[in-house]
């Protein structure tokens, strides 16, 4: 049974991987044999999740970059080929959330959430998906939300982004399946990183939201981490253009 969840031998490029979720998931994906290339802003916060890869014995990648700028996804994306003999894994986990009401909201906020929740994950997957077509053998993970399903207000931007990463992940699903590359999507409920704890702690917005959830509570960096990591390895090989909700209930009532 470890063998089916085992990325021994596998390479994944996290982004995101500075902090959060992101880090959870690099730190759960070394502890199941994976090489990490990791993306972040924060050259000094990927070193820390660096520590954390390489107490596990595993080989950590630190690859900085913004991801609201094409040109430097490019980068990116050419940085890791270049650092490894196959890229197995992509896991697309940065992004941000400015809200505010639709009727306010400014053209910058909107264009950088697009830029940085959908069009990135569209650039790295258009640049590593061949080279897992070819291998016939990859994973692509895109950590969406609920609310790409389910909207909530003042999120117009998010929303949107996620809904559209949800779409782009069913469109890539139908050209990588033939090639056995399996492509899904995670949809959490509020995670508490420190930008799930500052969107989310005031009484007034947290308790009308958990209160409707059934399980009555917000999720963590390592749930959404180690269902990263069933859908990275060989167990999931039957899952594909999932949009798995990760919400405690709270799309299901």
């Amino acid at each position: 049974m470890s063998d089916r969840f085992s990325l021994a031998g596998r390479t994944a490029l996290v982004t995101g991987a500075s902090s959060g979720i992101g880090a959870a998931i690099a730190t759960a994906f070394a502890g199941a044999g994976a090489t990490v290339i990791g993306h972040g802003r924060d050259a000094a916060r990927l070193a820390e999740t660096g520590a954390m890869v390489t107490a596990q014995g595993q080989e950590f990648i630190p690859v900085t970059g913004d991801l609201s700028d094409p040109a430097q996804v490019s980068r990116i994306a050419e940085t890791a080929l270049a650092a490894c003999d196959a890229l197995d894994i992509l896991v697309n986990s940065a992004g941000v959330a400015l809200t505010g009401p639709a009727e306010d909201y400014a053209l910058a906020d909107w264009q950088e959430t697009l830029a940085i929740n959908l069009t990135a994950p569209f650039l790295l997957s258009q640049a590593l998906l061949p080279g897992m077509k070819a291998r016939r053998r990859g994973k692509i993970i895109n950590i969406s939300s609920q609310t790409g399903v389910i909207a909530l207000p003042d999120h117009a931007a998010y929303t949107a982004s996620k809904a559209g990463l949800n779409g782009l992940t069913k469109a890539l699903m139908t050209e990588a399946a033939p090639h056995n590359v399996q492509v899904n999507a995670i949809c959490p409920t509020v995670v508490l990183t420190a930008m799930g704890r500052t969107l989310w702690s005031a009484p007034e917005k947290k308790d009308p939201f958990l209160a409707r959830t059934p399980l009555g509570r917000f999720g963590e960096p390592e749930e959404i981490a180690d269902l990263a990591l069933y859908l990275a390895s060989p167990a999931s090989d039957l899952i594909n253009g999932a949009l798995i909700m990760a919400d405690g209930g709270y799309s299901s009532i």
